[in-house]
């Protein structure tokens, strides 16, 4: 079968229609309350200015819920601002091959369909499964390309994980599934401008992606078909958004793919975590006075050149993109926290002074080793020949150095009450979630 499409939604079906392990239903648990997490903070973060967006949406129906701040509103806005809260901390989950967060896109559609719907916690937790694998999939088969070529993943692929989530929601059939991913296909962008300069769009990236892919669902239950092959063709999804492309080992995988997924310790940018790490280990097994430190290297793959090795540090968005300013900021404050990447830090002289003595340097037999792994070899020069150095293969949070689930709900909880919940509220909250098979219907009323 030569229809690549087809093969895809051939494949999403196969798991649609398996049986669903206990330690798969535990990790769609772990992502969830991830994202729950995430969200709760962004809700801090960007309070004023979601609260513009809602504003703006009033005059629609209101009876859906925006998690972590007491409103109601239509479907595509609680979409659109849960999508943006839940990535502007930099603290949600992902996969390294793909290039691509997950929750955030997935859950922002998905929850708010699932409350109008009133979704049984099984369908649920079936709907965020193949929306994770569709999304990992498609985003993996196209990398490093499409992140080469400017494209964000969170919001093309992401759009398209989301749909397929919607779509299974919604109780559809075959035809309709391709019809929703074509739709979702056809419309779905998002590009890494985003992360330069002032820029504050990264979130709407996110939140966008949701919407579209409610949207792209919408259009295959009003009996709007697709093409028939969206991936293939030089107008096609795969054309357009990648030079090359490997299906290859896609729908060989013994498990899905939401367990390859990772999750966040530090508020900053994927691509930051080795080095982050890498400078809390020396920090921990060494006693460094901030002001000996001559130079600071930091050898890594290229694909982090040009987009994440700045030292401009414009605001809060920019620092949590930037290698260089997450490293200084971890010797110096001890962390790279919600709470770290803060307007007082990014304006503090000594972290800028830091931040520009690291340098980045691309390293060729590093980059083969992506995505497989994504190293860091951070080395500290102290002067007098004395040089530091540490090296991380595997930062916290991936599949092979894992995040217990008692740290997912430290991390819950930490995120939780910073948004303004009460540890009571937060404890409610972990238990239902943990408990989604009876408790789903309830957890809404929490949100």
């Amino acid at each position: 079968m030569n229809n690549k499409t087809d093969l895809l939604i051939n494949h999403i079906f196969e798991l649609k229609n398996s049986q669903l392990s206990e330690d798969l239903i535990i990790q769609v648990k772990r992502c969830l309350l991830d994202y729950l997490g995430v969200t709760f903070a962004g809700t801090k973060l960007l309070n004023k200015k979601v609260d513009s967006i809602l504003n703006f949406s009033n005059y629609q129906s209101n009876n859906i819920s925006v998690i972590g701040l007491n409103r109601k509103t239509d479907i595509y806005t609680a979409a659109l601002v849960n999508g943006i809260n839940s990535h502007v901390a930099e603290l949600d989950d992902g996969s390294r091959y793909g290039a691509i967060h997950l929750g955030s896109p997935i859950f922002s559609a998905l929850l708010p369909i699932a409350e109008k719907e009133n979704t049984k916690a099984d369908v649920f937790i079936k709907a965020v499964i193949l929306a994770y694998e569709t999304a990992i999939l498609l985003s993996t088969a196209i990398q490093p390309s499409h992140y080469a070529k400017g494209f964000h993943p969170t919001a093309t692929c992401g759009s398209i994980g989301a749909a397929i989530g919607v779509a299974t929601l919604l109780g559809f059939d075959k035809k309709q599934f391709k019809d929703t991913f074509s739709a979702a296909a056809v419309s779905a962008f998002g590009t890494l401008k985003v992360i330069e300069d002032t820029s504050e769009l990264k979130p709407y990236n996110a939140g966008k992606a949701a919407v579209n892919g409610i949207m792209a669902a919408i259009m295959a239950a009003s009996d709007f078909s697709g093409p028939i092959d969206v991936l293939s063709g030089d107008t096609g999804f795969l054309s357009i958004m990648s030079k090359e492309y490997d299906f290859s080992n896609s729908y060989n995988n013994p498990t899905p793919l939401i367990n390859k997924v990772y999750f966040k310790p530090y508020a900053a940018c994927r691509h930051a975590h080795p080095s982050i790490e890498a400078a809390l280990k020396i920090i921990d097994t060494n006693k460094i006075n901030i002001d000996d430190i001559k130079k600071i290297t930091i050898r890594t793959y290229k694909g982090v050149i040009g987009k994440h090795d700045t030292k401009n540090i414009t605001g809060q968005y920019a620092a949590k993109m930037s290698i260089p300013f997450s490293v200084a900021l971890t010797l110096i404050k001890g962390n790279a926290g919600i709470d770290d990447y803060s307007d007082e830090n990014v304006n503090n002289p000594n972290i800028t002074a830091l931040t520009n003595k690291v340098f980045i340097e691309a390293d060729d037999e590093l980059s083969l080793l992506v995505p497989n792994k994504r190293v860091a070899i951070l080395e500290i020069d102290l002067g007098n020949n004395l040089i530091l150095t540490e090296r991380v293969d595997y930062p916290k949070g991936e599949p092979e150095n894992p995040i217990t689930n008692a740290d997912m709900e430290e991390k819950f909880r930490n995120l939780s009450v910073f948004s303004g919940k009460s540890q009571e509220e937060s404890d409610e909250i972990i238990f239902k979630v943990w408990n989604i098979e009876k408790e789903f219907i309830n957890l809404f009323e929490l949100l």
